[in-house]
């Protein structure tokens, strides 16, 4: 990361405050939404409702499936905010832009992080609808250098050597299984490993060797970065994947995958997602402050 891409603790602030002045709300929950899935900003009530566009320093969202709005509401009684569309690495951004919601959210008052997102499975028990409840992640681009923390660390967020380890909260993961139980679609929920790639292109056949290899069970190209600032805040984490294709790991198998048919599994996974997200914050233990 080049000193042009720093972002200073004023520039968050100011984003914050701004944000602060515009709503009356004060979430304790926010929610990224991934490819196809800003369904779950719809069933905020008494929205507060801003476009990227319209907020000081924010990035903009380029790619088909994310509204590019930031909404404020309450989900069952507690306070949210929820990002209808994400940015991503692939569109230019630098990664302090693409998490740069997180760390303002963490001004905002919020304590947990729930992150979605749109994924291709590699695990061979997977089948396209599938939901992964994410245990871990696997954060290629991180492994090459290219990570949110790089530069001079923030004290006032977290600390320069951030642990990685189970920042994917249990607590809330085994609350969803018994959420999916209740609902009674435990059959195609599963848990597992996410592998964040850099994209915007889908995987070749050999890298879909080696991820498998690798024990990871989906791919995706974004998640990674907002939970590694989020942990770094301070805040609980929690992941869901919605498996919209199975990777091509033949060379004899004539099936691709294209950005259309992501999009049409998350509209038919919509309402089953809403549901579990609605339940699983209704359940949290979350101490709501208004303005």
């Amino acid at each position: 990361m080049h000193s042009k891409d720093q972002i200073c603790h004023e520039d968050y602030q100011r984003t914050a405050d701004w944000l602060l002045s515009q709503t009356q709300h004060r979430p304790k929950v926010a929610i990224i939404c991934g490819s196809g899935l800003g369904m779950l900003a719809d069933a905020l009530k008494c929205q507060d409702s801003f476009k990227y566009s319209d907020i000081p320093g924010f990035p903009q969202s380029t790619v088909k499936g994310h509204a590019g709005r930031l909404v404020f509401g309450e989900l069952k009684g507690k306070t949210c905010v929820c990002m209808q569309g994400r940015f991503h690495m692939y569109e230019g951004h630098s990664l302090s832009k693409v998490t740069f919601p997180v760390r303002v959210f963490k001004l905002l008052g919020v304590e947990t992080l729930i992150v979605t997102n749109a994924a291709g499975s590699l695990a061979d028990s997977y089948n396209c609808g599938d939901i992964m409840i994410i245990r871990d992640h696997i954060n290629f681009p991180g492994l090459a250098g290219l990570n949110p923390l790089n530069g001079p660390n923030d004290d006032k967020f977290g600390p320069r050597f951030p642990p990685m380890s189970g920042v994917y909260d249990k607590s809330l993961r085994k609350m969803a299984f018994d959420i999916c139980k209740s609902m009674g679609v435990s059959q195609y929920v599963q848990e597992g490993v996410y592998c964040m790639v850099g994209g915007p292109n889908f995987e070749s056949i050999a890298e879909a060797r080696l991820l498998h290899k690798l024990g990871v069970d989906a791919v995706g190209m974004s998640t990674a970065p907002e939970v590694l600032v989020a942990s770094h805040c301070g805040m609980r984490v929690f992941g869901l994947s919605l498996i919209t294709n199975k990777v091509v790991k033949s060379y004899e198998d004539n099936e691709s995958v294209n950005h259309e048919a992501v999009l049409e599994v998350s509209k038919m996974r919509s309402e089953t997602l809403q549901a579990l997200v609605t339940e699983l914050i209704s359940r949290m233990d979350i101490n709501n402050n208004t303005a």
